[in-house]
């Protein structure tokens, strides 16, 4: 067997050169791979990747290494060589195979549980190959070859974690070329092949297109979590849904919790405290809060603030401390700095889907500061709590 080594072969590549990555998802017709080089070389050898991985059942797996690694008929090796191309890492560490509950590879796609699995591990393959911020990546999809839904789930997993100069392509081969086990590329010179018709054709004439697929990029609606550690599909689904409708807020204050975007967020008590304060004046339809002026801490502050306190540790939790760093009143900076730090914890947790659910200052001096959220979007769970002692 022939390959491509990533470490001894391939040149190094220009600081600002970005590393490109093709995927394909390829089943009985590893000829895709080739094909999409192809179409690649022929709009802008620039374009072409330093290394090349494959998405692919055990059966797809052994069919291109059959045609694409071995040393006859060794097409990938033959296209690099018909062309005159540099080094491309493709070796047998590049077929990543799918694998069904037990670890076994998977010679096809045949329960919903498997269906599950594929999609798990297209996801966690692309998170991957985008997620290497010390090394940027440039990352190409093909949806060429394999079943219909692991071409799916590739797409979609590049519209969930895809970046801006990532792509997704087809690539396009006419007829009677597409059909023909023979063909791999347009070939340089004249190669006589036979169609599935049994007629002869020449590979030097055929035409093959590579065709841009435009996707919606939701990676900014993810929270950080499943930006930067493995996820599941539909945890990863779930999580852009429920960034992109409307927004809903649900406190459980005994459980220190809230639900928000879609996900589960246990936050500080001091913190969750404040929202609470906050949340429970936009149900009532209250207006907003002025921060407190400098050196005239507010009682009434203090007080609504400490209630919600209570509420979150339970009457033996609270050790006093904060009823005695409040008790002439809450001051601008206990304000600011509980303001800050929530919106802080809520941003950690949810990224670029925490806007509507931070307080926001809105006006001129003084700004007077609330939660946007409507009333029908808060819910408060009964309040059972479940911390009856002091918890650090």
């Amino acid at each position: 067997m022939t390959s491509q080594s990533a470490s001894d072969d391939v040149a190094p590549r220009p600081a600002a050169d970005p590393r490109r990555i093709l995927l394909a998802v390829t089943g009985m017709t590893p000829q895709v791979v080739t094909e999409t080089l192809y179409g690649l070389m022929r709009e802008n050898p620039h374009t072409l990747p330093h290394e090349l991985h494959l998405l692919t059942t055990a059966d797809g797996a052994e069919r291109a290494r059959l045609a694409l690694l071995s040393e006859q008929p060794g097409w990938f090796q033959r296209f690099l060589t018909d062309y005159g191309l540099p080094p491309i890492a493709f070796d047998a560490s590049h077929v990543h195979v799918l694998r069904d509950a037990d670890g076994l590879p998977m010679a096809d796609i045949r329960s919903a549980a498997d269906n599950a699995l594929a999609a798990d591990q297209v996801a966690e393959l692309v998170r991957r190959f985008t997620a290497d911020a010390q090394a940027p990546t440039q990352l190409h999809v093909s949806l060429a070859g394999g079943r219909k839904t692991l071409g799916f789930f590739a797409g979609y997993a590049l519209s969930l974690w895809g970046r801006d100069h990532d792509r997704l392509t087809h690539v396009l081969v006419a007829d009677p070329f597409e059909a023909s086990w023979d063909f791999f590329y347009p070939t340089p010179y004249e190669r006589i092949i036979a169609t599935r018709h049994n007629t002869l054709v020449d590979c030097a004439q055929a035409e093959v297109t590579l065709a841009d697929i435009p996707f919606v990029r939701l990676r900014h609606g993810l929270p950080g979590a499943l930006l930067n550690g493995q996820t599941g599909f539909a945890q990863a689904v779930a999580a852009a849904q429920a960034s992109l409708g409307p927004p809903r807020l649900l406190l459980n204050l005994g459980g220190r919790i809230i639900e928000a975007a879609g996900r589960r967020i246990e936050l500080a008590p001091a913190d969750l405290a404040f929202l609470a304060w906050f949340a429970r004046r936009s149900a009532a339809g209250l207006p907003g809060l002025a921060c407190p002026k400098d050196g005239a801490p507010l009682t009434a502050y203090a007080g609504d603030y400490l209630t919600e306190y209570r509420r979150v540790r339970g009457i033996l939790g609270d050790d006093g401390r904060s009823a005695a760093r409040y008790r002439d009143g809450m001051s601008k900076s206990d304000f600011l700095e509980r303001k800050a730090k929530l919106n802080a914890a809520l941003r950690r947790a949810l990224g670029a889907a925490a806007g509507p659910y931070l307080l926001i200052g809105e006006g001129r001096a003084p700004m007077r500061y609330r939660l946007a959220l409507p009333a029908s979007a808060l819910r408060f769970e009964p309040h059972k709590n479940q911390h009856t002692a002091a918890r650090g």
